[in-house]
């Protein structure tokens, strides 16, 4: 591993408490909801925070423990910040080179890398310009070039990409997948966004209140889903319960049947565009019927996204002509089904 941190830090009533192995070559995003600790802990790998407990270790040489910390000039860390903070008196060219100035490159020969990196970005074009004068997709490419110029080991990136629009974003995405690809060292990215996360990430790291609460590949995140947070980016319903020869008592009320037997404790997830819904108690095979009450309707094209209060409550997508034969509005009863070979269950 390039990276070895278990990263403490205490704020007031909160705690940060995630340890963090990163390899080389390794590119790990850390997701969560806004105030769960993420970018503390991107900043306390820069050694913007210090440290309450824990350490953090790079390549072999410790950089923080509680009490003692490298300064940031002298980590071989680089961070790009979420706004990018160019320096808008500086060239784009300039603005590269001052990584390797500050580390006591030449002016000539820093000039000369930062020229290198621009083209390779694809902004040979624009190294003459001032942040000022950069579209945002430009200027994240010259955020991303300073900080690759200096050959760090650890790469930290904060909201990489929440400053652009959705257009640019697509086509920047792609370019930072690219050279994220090529970097040799390991790369931490912070986001809330869980599309830029599955496209980025070799491994997703999910962090609630302070806590580390589920890790794995991106597929493994969507797959399986441990927090009603994580359903809710996988766009599945998601429910905790004891399962008895494949019929589940779920937590909270209701029970749901699986197309396969299992015991114990588990997690049952299925999407909502496999919920069926229904004014009047189904015919046919369903072996999951149950009776619900409309909370929510929310229309987006020409689909329908529907929020059911219920043992167990349950969202549902359906088209919008569906929605309105059924005269689905807030209060109203209904009758949903899922059928078994859509359900997944796995051990909690």
């Amino acid at each position: 591993m390039t990276l070895r941190s278990h990263i403490v830090v205490d704020r007031g009533t909160f705690r940060l408490d995630v340890p963090l192995d990163v390899a080389e070559g390794e590119v790990v995003a850390l997701l969560g909801p806004n105030g769960a600790g993420k970018s503390t802990a991107l900043r306390a790998l820069a050694g913007l925070v210090p440290l309450s407990d824990g350490t953090i270790d790079l390549a072999g040489t410790q950089l923080s423990r509680p009490g003692h910390a490298a300064p940031p000039e002298r980590r071989q860390v680089a961070m790009v910040f979420q706004d990018y903070l160019l320096f808008p008196h500086l060239s784009a060219l300039e603005n590269v080179a001052f990584g390797p100035r500050s580390t006591g490159t030449p002016r000539a020969e820093a000039r000369v890398l930062a020229a290198g990196w621009l083209d390779r970005m694809g902004l040979a074009d624009v190294a003459g310009r001032k942040p000022g004068r950069l579209s945002g997709g430009q200027a994240q490419r010259v955020a991303l070039a300073r900080a690759l110029v200096t050959r760090p080991q650890l790469l930290l990136l904060d909201e990489p990409l929440s400053a652009l629009d959705a257009r640019t974003r697509l086509e920047v995405r792609a370019d930072l997948r690219r050279h994220l690809r090529d970097f040799p060292g390991a790369t931490v990215m912070v986001t809330h966004d869980p599309l830029d996360a599955m496209a980025l990430a070799d491994r997703i790291v999910v962090i609630e209140r302070g806590t580390v609460v589920q890790t794995g590949s991106p597929d493994e995140i969507v797959r399986r889903p441990r927090t009603d947070y994580v359903a809710r980016l996988a766009g599945l319903n998601l429910y905790r319960g004891s399962a008895a020869g494949g019929t589940v008592a779920v937590d909270g009320g209701g029970t749901l049947t699986l197309d396969e037997a299992m015991d114990g404790q588990v997690f049952v997830a299925f999407p909502p565009s496999a919920v069926s819904v229904h004014r009047q108690h189904p015919e046919g095979s369903p072996r999951n019927v149950w009776e619900v009450t409309v909370v929510g309707v929310e229309r987006y094209g020409d689909r329908v996204r529907v929020e059911f209060a219920g043992e167990p409550g349950v969202a549902a997508e359906i088209t919008a002509v569906a929605a309105t034969e059924l005269d689905l509005l807030p209060g109203r009863a209904a009758w949903v089904s899922v059928k078994a070979t859509e359900t997944h269950g796995y051990p909690a």
